[in-house]
C-alpha cells in the first residue's frame, strides 16, 4: 500500500501539530527533570517514566523502555541530557520497527480485499471507513461497503451517506438485520463484481464478551463460505484521547477476534498520544492509520519514522 505511505510537506505537518499536545506534555517534564544535571541519573529516568505514563504510554510499555535506558546507562557508564532525547528516540523506534503493517496480505495481489472494522461506538469507526473508501477510491480502487453494525440505525445512515460522498456501492439491509448476512452479501457482492476492497463495519457492543465473540466469529465464517481466506485484514478503531480506555478496548476486541492492524483516532486533541506506543507494543499488533484532524486528508498511513520524528520535533 506504498501508494498510501507517501508523506508530502503539507501532510509531515499536520502530524507535526496533530502530536504537538503529546510532545509538550512529555519534553516539558523532561526538561524540567534535566534542568541543572550533566547526566542521566535514577532521579531525571523517575521523571521520564511520570511523563511516559501520563502520556498514556502504559506502565509495562514504559518500564520496558526505562529498563532499555538504564541498560544503555550501565553498558555505556556515562550518558549525559543532551544524548537522552537520542537515545530515548532510538529505543521508540526500535520498539515501533518490531510492530510493522508490512505484515498483512498485499493489497496489490489480494481481490477482493476484505477489510472487517470493530471498535465500539463513538470512536470514529464509520468516519474512518468512510474515509478509507474516499482514499481508496481516489486512487483507483473498487470499492464496497458493507453496513453490518445493524444494531444502531445512525450507523446505517452514516455509512450510507459515507458511500453517497465516495461515490461506492454499500449493501445494507437496515437496522435490525443480521450482521453476518449483511457481511456475507457484501463478500457476494464483492467477489461476484471483482471489486478491489470491501470494508465491512460491525457493532461495537462490550457490555458482553461472549456474545460480542460469537458475532465477529459467525461473521468471519460466513465471509469465509464466499472467500475462504479472508477477512485479510481486521481493523480495529481506537480513540486515542480515552488513554487507558483504549487499552482496555484492545484487550476486549483481540480477545474476540484476530486483530491485525489498529487504526487510532483524534490524535490531534489529546496529549496521550503514547497510547500509539503502548499498545502496539503489548498487544503486538501494527499501527496501521493514525488520525490527526477531521479532512479526509488527516487519516493517515501510520508510518513509525515519521511519527517519531514529529514527537522528537525540535528536540
Amino acid at each position: 500500500m506504498a501508494f498510501f505511505g507517501i508523506f508530502g510537506k503539507e501532510k509531515k505537518d499536520r502530524l507535526d501539530d496533530g502530536l504537538q499536545k503529546t510532545r509538550e506534555n512529555v519534553f516539558s517534564r523532561l526538561s524540567r527533570a534535566v534542568v541543572g544535571k550533566s547526566k542521566v541519573d535514577d532521579e531525571v529516568l523517575d521523571e521520564l517514566e511520570e511523563a511516559l505514563i501520563s502520556s498514556d504510554v502504559g506502565v509495562e510499555t514504559t518500564l520496558k523502555i526505562i529498563e532499555r535506558l538504564e541498560e544503555r546507562v550501565r553498558r555505556d557508564k556515562y550518558i549525559g541530557t543532551d544524548e537522552l532525547h537520542n537515545t530515548l528516540r532510538e529505543e521508540i523506534s526500535l520498539m515501533l520497527d518490531e510492530y510493522k503493517s508490512e505484515k498483512l496480505p498485499d493489497i496489490e495481489n489480494t481481490k477482493p480485499y476484505i477489510i472487517l472494522v470493530v471498535g465500539v461506538n463513538g470512536v470514529g469507526k464509520t468516519t474512518t471507513i468512510g474515509k478509507l473508501a474516499s482514499r481508496f477510491k481516489s486512487v483507483g480502487k473498487t470499492v464496497v461497503l458493507g453496513a453490518a453494525d445493524t444494531f444502531r440505525a445512525a450507523a446505517v445512515d452514516q455509512l450510507k451517506i459515507w458511500s453517497q460522498r465516495a461515490g461506492v456501492e454499500i449493501v445494507e439491509h437496515g437496522m435490525g438485520a443480521d450482521p453476518a448476512s449483511v457481511a456475507y452479501d457484501t463478500a457476494i457482492v464483492a467477489k461476484s463484481k471483482n471489486y478491489d476492497v470491501a470494508i465491512i463495519d460491525t457493532a461495537g457492543r462490550l457490555h458482553n464478551k461472549v456474545n460480542l465473540m460469537n458475532e465477529l466469529s459467525k461473521i468471519k465464517r460466513v465471509i469465509q463460505k464466499v472467500i475462504p481466506d479472508a477477512p485479510h485484514e481486521v481493523l480495529l478503531i481506537l480513540d486515542a484521547s480515552t488513554g487507558q480506555n483504549a487499552f482496555e478496548q484492545a484487550k476486549q476486541f483481540t480477545a474476540a477476534t484476530d486483530v491485525n492492524a489498529l487504526a487510532l483516532t483524534k490524535l490531534d486533541g489529546t496529549a496521550k498520544g503514547g497510547v500509539v506506543i503502548g499498545i502496539s507494543d503489548q498487544f503486538k499488533v501494527p499501527v496501521k492509520y493514525i488520525g490527526i484532524g477531521e479532512k479526509i486528508d488527516d487519516l493517515q498511513v501510520f508510518n513509525a519514522s515519521e511519527f517519531v520524528d514529529s514527537l522528537f520535533k525540535n528536540k
